[in-house]
């Protein structure tokens, strides 16, 4: 039997494309634009987040911002994204950064924060932070990268989030309340994952708190 499984603590994913229903813990259900609407309509026991992610921007129109600004005000959706940049995307940078920009907005407007995937595009998402000067928590999401990029991120004031496969010296460089756990795709439990990260960082499970201050806002 594996230690996470004797461990009786309120694990807090803050990011996951998983759908089945997970009554152990807490978690943010990341959903693409077009499973919003339906999927806010049948489930009402989790959390969620919706926005237009920049490798799939088919759908991003005008009166389809729209639908998501509705979507947002939803009591049940806690963040905006993932949102960002991506230097593998389909989609030129131009209208990327107005997608972003737009759900930057949201994200001020509706006092929710912000869950980004950036792949290649650091400098330019920091220089459009920069610009704009948001005061909403931004969260870069699955983060992979080398502890140089992690110290710049975390000095623009952005906050990382990792899952299964990261950089150990960026964990180790990321202080605890810049420091989200999520599943993101990976099958593997949260549990596991905050059990590995904790290890890594010398601390305890309970130290690993920054979900759960996000979360006591919502609870």
């Amino acid at each position: 039997m594996k230690e996470s499984e004797n461990f009786m603590y309120p694990f807090f994913d803050i990011h996951t494309h998983c759908l089945e229903y997970d009554k152990k813990g807490y978690r943010i259900v990341n959903l693409d634009f077009k499973q919003a609407k339906q999927i806010l309509a049948e489930n009402n026991n989790e959390f969620f987040s919706t926005g237009f992610h920049p490798c799939f921007l088919e759908n991003f129109s005008e009166s389809n911002f729209e639908k998501l600004k509705f979507l947002a005000n939803d009591n049940r959706v806690k963040a905006i994204g993932e949102c960002g940049l991506d230097k593998n995307s389909n989609f030129d940078l131009k209208t990327q950064i107005f997608a972003f920009e737009k759900q930057i907005y949201l994200s001020e407007e509706t006092e929710k924060p912000l869950v980004i995937h950036c792949v290649g595009k650091i400098n330019e998402l920091l220089e459009i932070k920069n610009t704009l000067k948001p005061v909403q928590l931004w969260i870069i999401h699955g983060f992979r990268g080398k502890p140089q990029l992690a110290e710049q991120i975390l000095k623009a004031g952005c906050a990382l989030s990792f899952a299964e496969f990261f950089n150990t010296e960026s964990l180790k460089i990321t202080p605890f309340n810049k420091l989200f756990v999520e599943t993101d795709e990976s099958a593997k439990p949260i549990e596991e994952i905050y059990f590995n990260i904790a290890k890594i960082k010398n601390c305890k499970i309970e130290d690993l708190d920054a979900g759960k201050r996000l979360f006591e806002n919502f609870l």
